[in-house]
């Protein structure tokens, strides 16, 4: 062995000790790191390099050609291919309200057109005690891809729950498709609606039943997670057993009464409120009409109320009857139309007093159609339709 490789071996022996030595002094020094954060480097689909003004174009082509559902869904692509794509794709849709389309989950708890009603219909599984929500206005063959919510009923001792989720087969409060629930009394004529989420217009509280079961995709364990109360359903006793259809009001905590009163209408509460000298609140005598002025603070501050709409005694077919314009087939008890109890003394259209916002009727053995509009949602009306479905032998007629 020649002396030159002699002193290769050395040096690599050397070396090898050193690093050694380096890493048993690691073992209990701690050093500060001065190395720099490493540089961040997200992966851009090849799509994000499409020129705005061409991909505002495209998806807004896209979003009016998809009116029905659910080829919505083409819509919702458009929004996942890419990070600028989805921020064109939140410009370009707009919420129910506005454009009388559901598009995205998020649509599920945003008040429905102000025109004309979405058109929904209930299929009701006796065997699993499930109520399932589909979009359009009868069943079909692909009603599976219209599926919009599902329900299913819990009996417990005192109360009964109904679970509201975004799927079929997962009804935990912990996953992530957990929508609210409705819970009612004991005896059946009063329920409460919850939410999973606090709305973005509500001044409402938690409810007192803290729900630690989240999911952990959704928030950290440490942070208390409440079902907040969005409304309650009560249904008239009827000890007497009185004729007469079911009677219900519906109190929404989360929609104030502002939301359907007319603009104009708003407008003139405020004129005749600012020329008033009577304080915040008060009401005073104006004309020889003595229509009261209402301050706009307290409209605001008033809650939405549903009530039932009168229906009228048929004298030929001997039941009670109410116009649902073709939707309803099926004499029920269940069937209602729901309009805003709104104070005669206010100064509102009349057509406010008689628009229908909810209505529910049955249109088969297990079948029901669903339609409502501004205020509600579609998980505020699902949920206070479902309410029917409770038995209430304290109610019936």
């Amino acid at each position: 062995m020649s002396l030159k490789s002699i002193l290769r071996e050395l040096k690599e022996v050397r070396d090898g000790i050193g690093s050694i030595s380096r890493r048993s002094r690691a073992k209990s020094h701690i050093a500060p790191d001065q190395t720099g954060p490493p540089s961040e480097t997200i992966p851009q689909s090849p799509w994000a390099s499409v020129p705005p003004e061409l991909l505002f174009d495209i998806i807004r082509r896209v979003e009016e050609s998809e009116t029905a559902w659910p080829a919505r869904a083409a819509v919702v692509s458009c929004a996942s291919v890419c990070r600028s794509w989805r921020q064109i794709t939140k410009e370009i849709v707009r919420i129910p309200e506005h454009c009388g389309r559901l598009t995205f989950p998020i649509s599920l708890k945003q008040p429905g057109p102000r025109d004309t009603p979405i058109q929904c219909f209930i299929k009701r599984d006796r065997a699993t005690s499930t109520y399932l929500l589909f979009y359009g206005l009868m069943p079909s063959e692909s009603e599976n891809d219209k599926l919009l919510l599902a329900a299913r009923r819990i009996r417990r001792a005192t109360c009964t729950d109904f679970i509201i989720s975004l799927s079929t087969s997962n009804f935990s409060r912990t996953s992530s498709t957990y929508v609210g629930k409705l819970r009612s009394g004991f005896l059946g004529t009063k329920f409460t609606i919850f939410d999973s989420q606090i709305p973005s217009t509500a001044r409402i509280q938690p409810s007192n039943h803290l729900n630690r079961r989240i999911h952990p995709k959704q928030a950290s364990p440490k942070i208390p997670v409440f079902n907040y109360t969005v409304g309650t359903i009560t249904y008239e006793l009827n000890v007497l057993r009185t004729r007469g259809p079911r009677r219900m009001h519906c109190v929404m905590d989360s929609i104030p009464l502002s939301s359907i009163i007319a603009e104009s209408s708003v407008q003139t509460i405020e004129d005749q409120a600012s020329s008033s000298p009577m304080p915040k609140g008060e009401t005073s005598l104006t004309g020889s009409g003595e229509t009261p002025v209402i301050s706009p603070s307290l409209i605001d501050q008033k809650q939405l109320v549903l009530k039932n709409k009168s229906p009228r005694w048929h004298e030929q077919l001997q039941c009670w009857c109410l116009n649902f314009k073709g939707r309803v087939t099926v004499a029920s008890v269940k069937n209602f139309q729901l309009v805003a109890d709104i104070d005669p003394s206010l100064d509102v259209p009349a057509e406010e007093h008689e628009r229908v916002i909810l209505q529910f009727g049955k249109i088969g053995k297990d079948i029901f159609t669903m339609d409502y509009r501004y205020p509600l949602s579609t998980f505020q009306a699902f949920a206070i339709c479902i309410s029917s479905f409770d038995t209430k032998p304290a109610c019936e007629g």
